[in-house]
């Protein structure tokens, strides 16, 4: 073979340096494969600027009849509510002339369903305990008829109130709302006024029945003919450091004998 031949095995002729290796490739400068991949692993999810305006959201992407409906809406749920704050704060607020000129229409907006029995301010705290007593005439067994003793009710919400961590709303106010629901809606003479009247005389009249019956009131093979109501006002008694003299004696007021209907829904008198 001839020593000037070309090739990767041609030895080199006189004068001549020993054969240079091919250049290196240097592979073109640009992304890792990784970073490539995940290049086009979120090219997917890339999200192109838009072109055009926003698409319109909520009340706004609404025609505008549909807008009106809307806005005509949240005036009037505004405006009633607006009315029932003001309302109800009218009706828990000291006697004043806007209660007294329109005192009916702020008590057919807040009775029955909004009733409150609480007032804005109480300037003459409680200064007396009342007490609720009810007794009944029993029809007994033998045919003859006596008179129950008096069963303190309220005395009874007491001892189980007493000691309680969680007293039920009925131990606390059932008994209690009922006699104020009656006094409100009587006079002095015990006759009811409207309507309310022989609704809050049926309801208290409900009431000592079911406490009657609790504590075996008409005994075994009686029953309950009437029933009568009486409360028991008793002083609060000052403090010790007072000077005010008050009387400890209780008063009471009684009411009359209520017949019990043979069918509950009855009215109280019958």
């Amino acid at each position: 073979m001839d020593a000037h031949d070309a090739g990767p095995d041609a030895r080199p002729g006189p004068g001549e340096g020993p054969p240079q290796a091919p250049p290196a490739v240097v592979p073109p400068a640009g992304p890792a494969p990784e970073a490539e991949s995940r290049t086009e692993a979120q090219a997917p999810y890339a999200v192109a600027s838009p072109e055009g305006p926003e698409p319109r959201t909520g009340v706004a992407a609404l025609s505008l009849k549909y807008q009106i409906a809307a806005a005509l809406a949240v005036a009037v749920v505004a405006v009633t509510v607006c009315v029932h704050i003001g309302m109800v704060f009218l009706h828990v607020a000291p006697p004043n002339t806007i209660t007294k000129q329109n005192g009916k229409a702020i008590d057919d907006w807040i009775y029955p369903e909004f009733e409150q029995n609480w007032k804005l301010f109480a300037p003459n705290p409680l200064q007396q305990n009342i007490a609720v007593e009810v007794r009944a005439q029993v029809a007994t067994a033998t045919g003859g008829t006596r008179t129950t003793r008096w069963y303190d009710l309220s005395a009874q919400d007491g001892r189980a109130i007493d000691g309680n961590l969680l007293p039920s709303h009925t131990q606390q106010n059932e008994l209690r709302r009922a006699w104020d629901f009656f006094v409100a809606t009587h006079d002095a003479r015990n006759k009811p006024l409207g309507l309310r009247g022989a609704l809050s005389e049926s309801y208290l009249r409900n009431i000592v029945l079911m406490r009657l019956d609790r504590e075996n009131a008409a005994g075994e093979g009686g029953s309950l003919e009437r029933v009568q109501v009486r409360s028991r006002t008793t002083n609060v008694p000052p403090p010790r450091w007072s000077d005010e003299k008050i009387s400890d004696k209780p008063t009471y007021r009684l009411l009359p004998w209520w017949w019990l209907p043979e069918d509950p829904t009855e009215g109280a008198d019958r």
